[in-house]
């Protein structure tokens, strides 16, 4: 019996699912730390506009190039050679399990809401608590739990069910005044002030788009191709609305100083403004529910990437190891014993949520901006496009766009979070001359990935001097 193809309805519900995440309930929160109302508005066209190309950018290289079919990753080795092919997967892997880790922080904020002992999800119950939820979800994936339908399924209800009812209640108790209240921050528009407010949002409203690229992987499974491009398009468009009405329709239930200051989810204590305790509940409960099966999700997939780029020969073959329920258990320990490691630092941060999705983001940055580049090269050279001139003009636009955004976002993340990252991608270098040896490459590294080499080392050291000195504080 075929499989059952899905039609455009059915895509657009697959895009949503997959893209609104944990990010969402803490977001009016997130945003208000360093922007007011017309700032974040600003923020969220420059990010509609950015995210919109590189899913464009995804789509069209799965057409242009089905024969890569290594991940994103594969584009950057494509495009820029073996070392940079590497960084991208080791940036794209370094992002799932850093994600996995404010993942945990924000479950346990929100189980402190109704047991205080693990109250603000970065205590030494929370690390304990967190640490047994870790084990417990390696227990299961290296037990062969590879099947997620049912889980997904209760875990996107979780999500979208709180996420509706706290846009319909705001909506109703949305107040004007409050809203407008220092709208720029300032009694007038000046981009000096508003500019630093608008950078301060782009790491965030980052953060509940990664993934974006999972929006083309149904692309086998659609009736006609063309169903993708617009699914991926109304998909995100239809995301980018419920994101904007959750961080602007706060501003009018609280004002941003209200919103900055609020624990971890913000929208369950916005949810108690407006109805009382039982909204703060309801939204919590769901969050709960939610962030556990991203967290198996995750998981498995954060430990699903060394073991395929392994077998790629990308990352050493070790860590392609399977055990008798064929799941990747090198790989698996490798990752959640970094998330237990790293679980330690939430001791040493204020906001560790905050910092783990900075990072996060952070580190994906580099797999992005080599997949908008890589669009960008096969339009300037006309690869691909020699037989097939149709829509190289487009694809030549959504590559410049896509490149413009990831850059400028490394510029918006700032120095400190780009140097901290580099502390992680570093060590990298070690693995990826590891990886070459042992399957007997003896292609010497061009000079110009010894000089990328060369820069990721300094920033590291750089990185290492500002938190010892306390330049850099996290």
């Amino acid at each position: 019996m075929s499989e059952k193809k899905l039609g455009l309805v059915p895509l657009i519900a697959l895009v949503i699912g997959s893209m609104i995440g944990s990010g969402a309930f803490n977001l009016a929160g997130d945003m208000a730390l360093g922007a007011n109302a017309g700032a974040i508005i600003l923020g969220w066209i420059i990010t509609g506009i950015g995210i919109i190309a590189l899913a464009l950018v995804f789509e069209n290289l799965t057409m242009r190039k089905p024969e890569l079919e290594g991940g994103i990753y594969s584009y950057a080795k494509e495009g820029f050679g073996s070392f940079l092919g590497f960084t991208s997967a080791w940036g794209y892997w370094l992002s799932a399990w850093l994600g996995n880790i404010a993942y945990a922080t924000l479950v346990f904020a929100s189980i402190g809401y109704f047991f205080p002992v693990f109250e603000g999800g970065q205590n030494i119950a929370s690390i304990i608590g967190a640490s047994v939820a870790l084990w417990l979800v390696h227990y299961l994936v290296v037990r062969g739990v590879h099947s997620a339908a049912f889980i997904n399924t209760i875990t996107t209800i979780a999500k979208i069910v709180p996420i509706c009812l706290f846009i319909i209640c705001a909506l109703f108790a949305f107040n004007a005044g409050t809203f407008s209240a220092d709208f720029w921050g300032a009694d007038h528009f000046s981009w000096s002030i508003v500019g630093d407010q608008v950078k301060s949002t782009m790491l965030v409203t980052l953060w509940v788009f990664i993934g974006v690229e999972g929006a083309v992987v149904m692309s086998e499974r659609a009736q006609k191709k063309s169903d993708v491009g617009k699914a991926t398009i109304l998909g995100l468009l239809s995301v980018l609305i419920v994101y904007i009405l959750i961080s602007l329709l706060s501003q009018g239930i609280m004002s941003r100083e209200e919103l900055a200051n609020l624990p971890n989810p913000a929208m369950a204590y916005v949810m108690e403004r407006i109805v009382g305790k039982w909204g703060a509940a309801f939204i919590n409960i769901g969050l709960i529910i939610s962030v556990f099966g991203a967290w198996l999700s995750w998981t498995m997939f954060a430990a699903e990437l060394p073991y395929v780029t392994a077998q790629d020969k990308v990352f050493p073959k070790w860590l392609a190891k399977e055990n008798e329920n064929k799941a990747p258990v090198n790989s698996l320990l490798l990752t959640n014993g970094l998330v237990q490691l790293f679980l330690i630092t939430l001791l040493f941060t204020e906001k560790a949520y905050n910092f783990m999705f900075s990072l996060a983001s952070s580190a994906i940055l580099i797999p992005y901006m080599l997949c908008a580049f890589y669009q960008l090269k096969l339009t300037l050279t006309k690869e691909t496009y020699d037989n097939n001139p149709k829509g190289w003009l487009k694809d030549l636009i959504v590559g410049l766009i896509a490149s413009i955004y990831s850059v400028w976002m490394v510029y918006a993340a700032g120095l400190d979070y780009l140097v901290l990252t580099m502390l992680l991608y570093a060590p990298g270098i070690i693995l990826y001359e590891w990886t070459k040896k042992e399957n007997n490459v003896t292609t010497p590294d061009t000079a110009f990935d010894k000089g990328l080499m060369v820069v990721f080392v300094v920033l590291a050291v750089y990185a290492l001097y500002g938190l010892i000195s306390g330049n850099i504080a996290i």
